[in-house]
């Protein structure tokens, strides 16, 4: 992309995700729940910080002191948030109200209607130890406990942490026993041994993979995927280079929403394994990993290797997908900042049709690229690498050449220009119209790119129709059309180039970096050279018509008449670069179909 920045003028794309992050502690939306809206799911594991009172018995009126503290030094955490609730049952309200005693890093909220129920963070600072005191209700249960959700990063947090249990004097013993018993811990992954590889690929299991053919155990660049079913469950492994997240999907259709998707995600020199559900374009919500098993994984100089076991069907989840139906598979991969994952930063590879899960194993053929947009970046390609540019430099050099040879009553250099012209005007319209029937609208995802396209259309529509009011060739003010014509001709071409430098890095088709853009560079340099040597072929022609000019002739015309040998020339230089600039148009196209 950088190669870009000499040619373009540097576009802007900023893609918004749909995670509220609560620095400034207002978190009101988790009174209920007591769950960060982070994106992702709580840790299982013991918290990184401990919830203790000063007292386990009270009477009517005692206020207890709440302390949340690290449980290992030089460590600390950045949000916090405190309840009061009912340990008989701690899916209800929040009970009592708090007085903070440091108000730096400690704020009240209120709750349920409650005003001051719940204490949380002023900032996402580093924390060690937090003091609030807590006034009982009016009419308080026997049995009280503080809950607490810490978050030590972004997307590292736990919720609901206990404290012992406060009783008030002379209560019955609780008989809720859920209240005493810790979390379930979640299912442990290991370390792969070994890379994956493709030996069995299309023979004992399916195998997605990109570029095709390739080999993860040879090929750090592969992105790989493969499955094998087996009786009830299916085994899944996952590879690719990435410092950030590598996934693949599970989709009834071509377009992200509603899918069952399953991540392997960098975090802190480990792999967090999960399952995900996207809903519509917004980001994937993480789910528990309850639903898969034997995990295990590898990082290794930038690459991402994973695998996991899942059962055929999962009744007791609704959000995952079973396995005995066909599913159109997607492969992407994006940047993670400390286990938060980002957009995908080009489009994923999607399998050609959907996939039977539990048929016979195979390779499977996927693309980046929808082939709508294939189709118009061909287009394009063709129009404006090709047929525009033949069409400018027959009209602008080669007039002499065919100075009074006619074909259907008009010069043959003039059928030639409109033809070309007229092609260039077909692709362009056709071209224009399928990225908007492959988003169904317009897209705001594509930056300068649509912008350019609607200017470019614009004015290869107005060029015919300028062209139908033409002033007649001795007319006094044709001059002016000649430039305007002119004009508008260059400045749609140089639009056009710009907007296929734009174009070709878009994630929907993202020709391969730099390869494409030496292409590109490359074809402007030959356009721009074989224009060059025109322009001075003309300058040392009309330098030795001036020469032998008798009769006062016009300069055009003894140019005309006695450089046979130039006009021989000019076709030789046509001739070149039509066959290099053909070249040029098959290697895009080539580039387009590898996609």
């Amino acid at each position: 992309m950088g190669l870009h920045i000499p040619a373009l003028i540097v576009v802007l794309y900023i893609f918004v995700e749909h995670i509220d992050g609560f620095g400034n502690g207002q978190v009101t939306v988790a009174c209920d729940s007591m769950m960060a809206k982070h994106g992702s799911i709580p840790q299982k594991s013991p918290g990184p910080a401990i919830i203790t009172v000063d007292k386990t018995l009270i009477n009517a009126d005692d206020q207890i002191k709440v302390t949340l503290t690290v449980r290992q030094s030089g460590t600390s955490f950045q949000g916090f948030f405190i309840q009061a609730r009912d340990a008989g049952d701690l899916n209800v309200g929040p009970l009592g109200t708090f007085t903070v005693i440091d108000d730096k890093n400690s704020q009240l909220l209120s709750c349920g209607g409650l005003q001051d129920s719940a204490v949380s963070h002023r900032s996402s600072s580093g924390k060690h130890t937090i003091e609030v005191l807590w006034n009982p209700p009016i009419q308080k249960p026997d049995h009280i406990q503080f809950l607490a959700t810490v978050v030590q990063k972004f997307n590292i947090y736990w919720v609901k942490l206990r404290s012992p249990i406060v009783s008030r004097v002379n209560a019955p013993p609780l008989t809720n026993e859920a209240a005493t018993q810790p979390p379930p811990i979640l299912p442990t992954s290991s370390q792969l041994a070994k890379s994956f590889n493709a030996t069995d690929c299309g023979d004992k299991k399916f195998c997605l993979r990109n570029p095709t053919g390739c080999d993860p155990e040879v090929d750090r660049l592969c992105f790989f995927l493969s499955f094998t079913v087996q009786d009830s469950s299916a085994l899944f492994e996952l590879s690719g280079p990435s410092n950030g997240y590598i996934s693949f999907a599970l989709s009834n259709d071509k377009w992200m929403g509603d899918d069952d998707i399953y991540l392997c995600i960098v975090n802190d020199q480990s792999i967090q394994i999960n399952p995900a559900r996207s809903t519509g374009r917004l980001h994937p919500l993480l789910n528990s990993q309850a639903s898969i098993y034997d995990m295990a994984w590898r990082l290794e100089d930038g690459m991402i290797q994973c695998s996991f076991r899942r059962n055929i069907w999962l009744l007791e989840y609704s959000e995952r997908f079973d396995l005995d139906r066909q599913y159109y598979i997607f492969l992407a991969e994006g940047k993670a900042e400390n286990g938060r994952i980002h957009k995908h930063h080009r489009q994923p590879l999607i399998t050609q049709g959907k996939v039977n899960l539990r048929g016979s194993p195979k390779e499977l053929k996927g693309s980046r690229s929808p082939l709508h947009i294939k189709a118009h970046g061909s287009l394009m390609f063709i129009a404006w690498v090709t047929t525009a540019n033949i069409g400018v430099i027959v009209a602008r050099f080669f007039k002499p050449v065919w100075p009074s040879t006619t074909l259907f009553g008009k010069k043959v250099w003039f059928h030639m220009h409109r033809n070309l012209m007229m092609t260039t005007v077909l692709l362009s319209c056709l071209g224009f119209i399928l990225p908007f029937l492959y988003r169904g609208g317009w897209s705001h995802c594509a930056g300068a790119h649509p912008y350019f396209g609607c200017l470019i259309l614009t004015l290869v529509i107005l060029q015919p129709i300028m062209s139908i009011f033409r002033p007649n060739p001795c007319a006094p003010r044709r001059y002016l059309f000649n430039w305007l014509h002119w004009a508008t001709g260059t400045f749609a071409r140089i639009i056009a180039v710009a907007s296929i430098f734009l174009g070709m890095d878009l994630p929907a088709l993202d020709l391969r970096n730099p390869w494409d853009t030496l292409v590109m560079v490359g074809f402007i340099v030959w356009h721009v050279a074989t224009e060059l040597i025109l322009e001075a072929h003309n300058y040392i022609i009309t330098c030795k018509a001036r020469k032998r000019e008798e009769d006062k002739m016009q300069i055009m015309d003894s140019s005309e008449l006695i450089d046979p040998q130039g006009h021989r020339l000019k076709m030789m230089v046509l001739t070149i670069y039509i066959c290099g600039n053909l070249t040029f148009l098959m290697t895009l196209l080539i580039g387009i179909s590898l996609t």
